[in-house]
């Protein structure tokens, strides 16, 4: 019964070679929300990561989970949305999060519009069985046999599945052309163990020289001790205009305060800064610009400080969402060498289209 929290996973570099772990079984990493599916009869409900509620949002999931999962039934997986692109079907986590809306009329509306699904890659319990406590290779085995059935199309999936860590390179390459995030490997002896850093993930990582455009100040500055909170990122378009692409943060207090006293010959007037026309969003964030307000940010004080575009620096990232980094960026250094105005777009690896629907299809060519 919920709440139940998840089995977590710890960052590795590269595939890992599974003899050195007693037997792995790798599969690819969804990119949506992280998602317990606790199912008897007719009763359905979805928990989150942090076991929070996540049933009201996705009613069409809930009906997809009565139709089409065996009667009593507690799965590990992830919710999804997929939308068709120039390559074919890929995950769009804008359009998730779009869904988590207090309106009733909103959610509903969207689960007709922008349908999710749910992807299973673990199970907890079947009927009156624990299996928490079986190592994965029986799990796996056992999910195989209850959710067999699936035929592919949705809204409900199982996962694929390989223990070979060659074809788990490949995935690795190809499926972020569908907005996948990697790949993960799950020793095949282990328990599921909930809140623990049991699984392996590898994930994609790169670098971008960007400009530094702004900061915000860390929660815990005060006018005594002013504290950098994360700085502000942009890239030339084509058109030659500075876009924000995200945030670096993630410093230590003593570099927060250093950076504050560093960045102040830079501050300029957001009126002679090339984000100064955003001026005008006061309550709507079409376009994610910065200090502007959403749902996600209700309450927030998201108000920057600009900063004249004249410094460059490298940051890692795992990968974009449409024009922007996917999650916050990393910092690697200053690069003096850099032109502000010679950092755009064209720097950045794209991946190779690849279309969704054959990640999630039925022909597993032999995996498990």
């Amino acid at each position: 019964m919920p709440p139940v929290q998840p089995m977590l996973a710890k960052s590795v570099s590269g595939v890992p070679d599974p003899a050195k772990h007693g037997g792995l079984s790798f599969e690819p990493k969804w990119d949506g929300f992280r998602c317990l599916v606790f199912k008897d009869g007719d009763e359905v409900e979805l928990a989150s990561r942090n076991t929070k509620p996540l049933t009201r949002y996705f009613p069409e999931v809930v009906d997809a989970c009565r139709e089409q999962l065996p009667d009593r039934i507690v799965l590990d997986g992830e919710i999804f949305v997929g939308l068709q692109g120039a390559d074919g079907w890929r995950l769009e986590f804008e359009t998730l999060q779009e869904r988590i809306h207090p309106a009733a009329s909103r959610v509903d509306r969207l689960a007709t519009e922008t349908p999710a699904g749910f992807v299973a890659f673990d199970l907890l319990a079947l009927g009156d069985e624990s299996f928490m406590d079986r190592p994965f290779s029986e799990r796996r085995a056992a999910l195989v046999a209850a959710l067999g059935h699936l035929d592919g199309t949705g809204p409900c999936f199982l996962t694929r599945t390989t223990e070979d860590a060659t074809e788990a390179e490949r995935w690795f390459e190809e499926f972020e052309g569908a907005g996948l995030d990697g790949v993960v490997a799950k020793p095949l002896g282990a328990a599921y163990e909930p809140n623990k850093r049991t699984m392996l993930k590898i994930k994609h990582e790169r670098t971008a020289d960007v400009v530094l455009a702004g900061y915000r100040e860390h929660k815990t500055s005060t006018p005594e001790e002013p504290l950098i909170g994360s700085l502000l990122l942009g890239l030339y378009d084509e058109a030659g205009e500075l876009q924000h692409i995200g945030v670096s943060a993630s410093f230590t207090a003593k570099r927060r305060a250093e950076l504050w006293h560093e960045l102040q010959p830079l501050v300029c007037d957001v009126a002679d800064h090339p984000w100064g026309r955003w001026n005008e969003f006061l309550t709507a964030n079409p376009d994610r610009v910065p200090g502007t307000q959403s749902r996600w940010s209700a309450g927030k004080d998201l108000g920057f400080t600009a900063l004249r575009p004249e410094r460059v620096l490298e940051v890692k990232y795992d990968h974009m969402e449409g024009r922007r980094f996917r999650h916050t960026a990393h910092f690697k250094r200053w690069r003096p060498d850099r032109d502000p105005e010679s950092c755009g777009y064209a720097q950045l690896d794209e991946p190779a289209g690849y279309d969704l629907t054959r990640i999630l299809s039925t022909d597993t060519g032999g995996e498990s």
